[in-house]
């Protein structure tokens, strides 16, 4: 079978159930429909790795002679590019990690989710509705311009009062004032006490803009962070340079490229052939253990926090009963999924917490592969099997991806599992931008993404699960109502005592775990794939790209494939 290579707005389908049937495999356990699904859709989107490598290589149109680089450029691959590098604006993991290239917060997070100064040098909370920020003297702005007060007003008020329009802004909506008694003077008060106000305010929430910045502001951003703003071309590459003035000390790299390379194949090859130096989260497990054989490359690993999940439509009539919810729920082999598909890259997850979180709670209710415990609630819920053993499902879902392969290759598991307890999924992947916008508009039964970062935090409980927090205004995309759980919510968000809002919290995940507008799937572990030419690069469990300011370059390394001697190498 051939793949027909897709564009912007259209729609891929995958059907597991054929490709178990072509092959003569109608019955299979879920680790061997796992092994099966892994080889044939790597054979329909990634023909690769049984070719000698000149060959290989001029198959894709390009050469085995020594790649062109400058050598002070580091160039990464991303899957896509960032939808927007306007920090109050921008919500995709690859905008986020590139503002944070690009700007700077009032504070910011540590490596164990404690608040650190940032563009403050200090604050205080003289109650528990004020903020008074004292910001460093003598940071500019990459234009040149000093930072003063008055950009970080100018950064909250443009959400408050609609010049920029942005899912952000709810977050902000507890501000009641913004106070500018001088230049380096910042004070906030609030209608309401918030025990996540401080956090809203760091790297992963906003960066500082400069007084003035408006919608376009996204076309050539400005700010203090460590890397500047070079160019962008649309879903091709995104460069920065090294900021000689940032206050922490310019970047030991000269120059950053992000390329933007949506195949998770070419990828591979970009990294194998050297002319990419950095592929962190972006390739399938099969990939990063073929690369690991590379005597050019280095893989690390550490454990993470981004989240990845299922989310269901809780207005759909067959999805809104809780009893089909925890049916899926038990029919997902996340545990195979883990050990066979991702090789154990990934950890399971209970809830949307990491568990080295303060207010983690790890009793709450789980659902271990059991396709027995799955029929009996669809037969609890009236959601009969027509025919027994015989080929009619009990009903059909949709199920959307982006066209991610190895979110895909899960997906085509899934959906060959649900099909064993009687549930028909069509499984559509879309590319990010279309499969997006049908999520922000809830058209869809089912869809599974990641949180990157938002998840060190409890306060994204709020957007993701309170009531009224449904898109546009918020992330509760599933439309999930409980009275009780927006009563716990917004207790917590007001509470400054740690041991009572963990409480509240503890609460609140239970009845998530029970109610399942979420089906948790695993925190992915940060694995880094990286040329030999480049050290001290230190992971972060986010996935970030904070290493890039003490990154050590070596020239004496081979770049890849082309510069190795003659000697064959093979990914397997």
């Amino acid at each position: 079978m051939q793949q027909r290579p897709l564009s912007a707005g259209t729609c891929a389908t995958i059907d597991s159930t054929a490709l178990l049937e072509t092959s003569g495999c109608k019955k299979l356990n879920c680790a061997t429909t796992i092994h099966f699904l892994e080889a044939s859709i790597s054979r329909l989107f990634a023909p690769l790795w049984s070719w000698r490598p000149c060959a290989f290589i001029l198959l894709f149109g390009v050469s085995c002679n020594p790649v062109p680089r400058s050598p002070d450029t580091v160039s990464i691959a991303i899957e896509a590019g960032p939808n927007n590098l306007d920090p109050r604006v921008g919500l995709s993991s690859e905008s986020e990690r590139i503002h944070q290239l690009l700007f700077n917060s009032l504070v910011r997070r540590g490596a164990r989710f404690e608040i650190l100064p940032d563009l403050a040098e200090r604050w205080e909370t003289p109650d528990v509705t004020t903020y008074r920020f004292i910001l460093r003297p003598g940071i500019r702005f990459h234009n040149g311009k000093l930072l003063s007060s008055a950009d970080v007003r100018f950064t909250l008020q443009s959400l408050l009062n609609g010049q920029i329009t942005s899912p952000k802004t709810s977050t902000y909506r507890v501000i009641d004032r913004i106070e500018t008694p001088d230049n380096q003077t910042i004070v906030f008060r609030l209608k309401e006490p918030n025990a996540a106000f401080l956090w809203n305010l760091t790297n992963g929430g906003i960066g500082i803009v400069p007084d003035g910045a408006d919608a376009n502001f996204q076309k050539k951003p400005i700010g203090t962070g460590p890397f500047r703003f070079v160019s962008y071309a649309h879903e091709e590459e995104v460069v920065l340079e090294a900021n000689p003035d940032y206050f922490r000390g310019p970047p030991t790299v000269r120059r950053v490229s992000f390329r933007v390379i949506p195949d998770a194949t070419t990828r591979a090859l970009e990294l194998r052939k050297g002319s990419v130096d950095i592929g962190q989260n972006v390739l399938p497990p099969d990939f990063v253990k073929a690369l690991e054989r590379e005597p050019h490359l280095r893989v690390e690993t550490v454990a993470g926090t981004n989240y990845q999940y299922l989310a269901l439509n809780m207005k759909d009539p067959l999805l809104a009963d809780k009893r089909v919810r925890k049916a899926i729920a038990f029919a997902v082999p996340r545990e195979d999924l883990i050990r066979y598909y991702w090789r154990d890259l990934v950890t399971p997850a209970s809830g949307l917490l990491p568990p080295n979180h303060w207010a983690y709670e790890s009793h709450v209710e789980t659902y271990p592969h059991d396709p027995a415990r799955a029929r009996q609630l669809l037969d609890e819920a009236g959601l009969k099997d027509p025919d027994g053993e015989g080929p009619q499902p009990r009903f059909a879902l949709t199920f959307k991806t982006s066209t991610d392969e190895s979110t895909r290759q899960v997906a085509a598991v899934i959906q060959q599992q649900l099909k064993e307890v009687g549930i028909r999924v069509d499984l559509r992947s879309y590319e990010f931008g279309t499969f997006y916008g049908d999520i922000v508009r809830g058209n869809f039964q089912m869809f599974t993404l990641r949180w990157i970062g938002g998840n060190n935090d409890p306060d994204l409980f709020e957007r993701v699960f309170h009531s009224r927090e449904a898109p546009p205004r918020g992330y509760n995309r599933g439309r999930y109502e409980n009275a009780r759980v927006d009563a716990l919510i917004e207790f917590a968000r007001r509470e400054t005592d740690l041991e009572k809002r963990r409480l509240a919290y503890s609460e609140l995940q239970q009845t998530v775990a029970d109610e399942l507008p979420y089906i948790s799937l695993w925190y992915l572990k940060t694995t880094c794939v990286y040329n030999r030419r480049l050290s001290n690069l230190e992971l972060s469990p986010a996935g970030h790209f904070d290493f890039l300011q003490n990154l050590t370059l070596d020239g004496s390394w081979s770049a890849g494939l082309g510069q190795q001697s003659g000697e064959e190498h093979r990914l397997k």
